[in-house]
């Protein structure tokens, strides 16, 4: 398809010319566009699809970028980007140098707030819906969530704290419900329709107002009050958001620009927190994503839009993930007290199989993951063994209850941490830099870093049997190929192993690191080791390695402040050992999204960035370098 109209609009400006019938023809042509977008490059395409109508009605009504718009999560503004300015630049999308997927300050005028984790835009547009008040400005704020996220705590700690008012003052904001859920969602139609924009209009707020005016300090108030509250709540399910002090609407249909555009305009015009609720459908527009919105959520690749996601032509490597998926259904199979928790991310995880085979073991608590760990830790309280499969980077959501709830009563909770180090695409939001430092320094705590897909294996069997808490960090995608045995084994507490003897340099590799560090080892004749454990780090070995060799040098895919590395030097100092260090690891900067191994040599840390590392700090020493077999 070509799409003439979309061609012309550079700005938001350029789209609010348009006539009601140009837009529905531009909504058709960004739709397209958006899916062969997303075809050449891979990228969300489900929850973008659901979004081109409501984009088109945001920027149509409001004038951005005065007025805020912030998009939670954020992999719902696809068709953002493109009516921002940013259409010539998608086919750099989520690639090295190119545009993130997600909201970004940095990148435009209209990406008002950085997104990628739930829940975060009520908050945020609140924050700058009271700004405004402050500065005496005239804009509006205005948050779009949905996806899932309004399971989210978060969300409704804002709502409270803007259905309130501040020194007299209440927040001049929207809140739009973007619910694509349809299978717990009303029923969408004329009658809604007609409810939304009557609810929304000037002439339903002028009646309410009569009419309390009117039966005012009389019997019949509080009857009629409870009356519209019970009218309302028999057609909308608004009342918890009218509870919290917000003016519910809704809901309407999202993809039909003739409702979404005037109920828009009438709430543009009210003061005070607005709420909107609207039904959009996953993938919408496309036939394949309409029938498996999970399975079209993300494209990790290109594709053909007239075939979908096609099978690969071979079967790839296993990946950790799935790896993951198999032992928590051996071991629940094997031990009836594991319980397995999810915060939203059942595929992401790999418990598809779980909730089959242990439907009564499986809870997915929804995008909250601090009441996850916490019920876990209430789990494990009486007797059962919690597994919560949470991504690195959402563990950081719930820190205290890691602490808090799970550490300061050493309870056996076990936490699998997919995508620990580098995620690629997904960039720095997504990124599980962090978890070594945060973990390691908590009393209670053990963490295993696995070098391989059979180790990952043992590393969980391993944490499974510890009487306390215990993580496992593992990387997204696949290991190098090695063959997975079938028994339940576990690894030897706390220690490591080596798997190359050399002389002079020691490599201490932690993870999947490893694998490159013995690369390493053969060009320089080093000792590798696999430290598996960053806590407890195997002390013995590193004294050990440190008295009988020239350097130590650490491998980790984690940040370098209060990393593995770290926690080596602390032993190393611990027993009075001189023997120098070089840490090598993620630096102390946000990563950019980008093919994972590019950015891991950018780092410097494949083969090649770790031998020059290695040879440029001990530039003195040229008897490291094993003398090639023909001199």
């Amino acid at each position: 398809m070509n799409h003439p109209l979309l061609q012309t609009i550079a700005s938001p400006s350029d789209m609010r010319r348009l006539s009601r019938a140009e837009l529905k023809t531009l909504a058709t042509e960004l739709r397209d566009y958006v899916l062969q977008s997303v075809s050449r490059t891979g990228g969300h395409l489900s929850s973008n699809l659901g979004t081109v109508e409501l984009t088109i009605a945001l920027h149509y009504v409001f004038n951005t970028p005065h007025d805020r718009l912030v998009w939670d999560v954020g992999h719902q503004t696809y068709p953002h980007k493109v009516l921002t300015g940013r259409r010539d630049r998608m086919h750099s999308l989520r690639q090295l140098g190119g545009i993130s997927g997600f909201p970004r300050r940095d990148e435009s005028e209209y990406d008002t707030f950085g997104t990628a984790h739930s829940s975060t835009s009520i908050s945020a547009a609140l924050g700058m819906a009271m700004a405004a008040k402050l500065k005496g400005e005239d804009r509006k704020a205005v948050a779009i969530i949905g996806d899932g996220a309004m399971t989210a705590g978060m969300a409704f700690e804002a709502m409270n704290n803007a259905g309130v008012s501040n020194g007299g003052v209440l927040a001049d904001m929207l809140v739009i419900l973007n619910d694509n859920d349809m299978s717990i969602s009303p029923p969408v139609g004329a009658l809604n329709k007609y409810l939304a924009r009557l609810m929304s209009g000037s002439f339903y707020d002028a009646a309410r107002e009569g009419a309390k005016q009117v039966l005012k300090n009389t019997p019949l108030y509080e009857l009629a009050r409870r009356f519209e509250e019970h009218a309302k709540g028999m057609v909308v399910p608004g009342t918890i958001f009218e509870e919290l002090g917000f003016n519910y609407v809704g809901p309407i249909d999202g993809h039909d620009l003739d409702s979404l555009i005037p109920t828009l305009e009438n709430l543009r015009e009210k003061r005070g927190p607005q709420f909107l609720h609207v039904i959009t459908k996953k993938g919408y527009g496309y036939k394949l994503a309409e029938a498996d919105p999970v399975k079209y959520h993300a494209a990790s690749g290109k594709f053909d839009p007239a075939v979908g996601f096609a099978k690969p032509a071979t079967a790839p490597k296993i990946t950790f993930t799935q790896v993951f998926g198999q032992w928590l259904c051996d071991m629940a199979a094997a031990d009836e007290r594991l319980v397995g928790i999810t915060p939203a991310m059942r595929e992401g995880s790999g418990m598809v199989e779980f909730e089959k085979r242990f439907p009564r073991r499986y809870y997915d608590v929804g995008i909250a993951e601090q009441h996850a760990v916490t019920f876990g830790a209430g789990l494990a309280c009486e007797g059962m063994k919690p597994v919560v499969a949470i991504y690195s980077t959402f563990l950081q959501r719930a820190y205290d209850q890691l602490i808090h709830d799970v550490a300061i009563q050493n309870l056996p909770v076990v936490f699998a941490l997919d995508r620990a180090g580098i995620v690629g695409a997904d960039g720095a939001t997504h990124a599980g830099a962090y978890d070594i430092a945060f973990i390691r320094c908590i009393p209670n705590m053990s963490l295993l870093t696995p070098a391989d897909e059979n180790e990952c294996r043992m590393a969980l069997t391993t944490a499974f049997r510890q009487n306390h808490p215990v993580a496992v960090r593992y990387p997204r995608g696949a290991g190098v190929g090695v063959q997975i045995e079938a028994a339940l084994t576990e690894l030897p507490w706390g220690k490591g192993e080596i798997r190359r003897r050399g002389q002079r340099v020691a490599i201490l590799a932690f993870g999947t690191l490893l694998y490159p560090a013995l690369e390493v080892g053969d060009r320089l004749d080093a000792t590798v080791a696999n430290m598996r454990f960053a806590k407890p780090l195997d002390a013995e070995l590193v004294a050990e390695l440190a008295r009988t060799h020239e350097a130590i040098v650490t491998v980790e895919e984690g940040c370098l402040p209060g990393g593995a590395g770290s926690a080596v030097m602390e032993a190393l100092h611990a027993a009075g050992l001189k023997t120098p260090v070089l840490a090598l690891g993620l630096p102390d900067e946000f990563i950019e999204h980008g093919d994972p191994a590019k950015l891991l040599a950018l780092c410097g840390l494949d083969a090649a960035g770790i031998e020059q590392s290695i040879l440029k700090r001990f530039a003195l020493r040229p008897a490291l370098v094993r003398p090639a077999a023909n001199q």
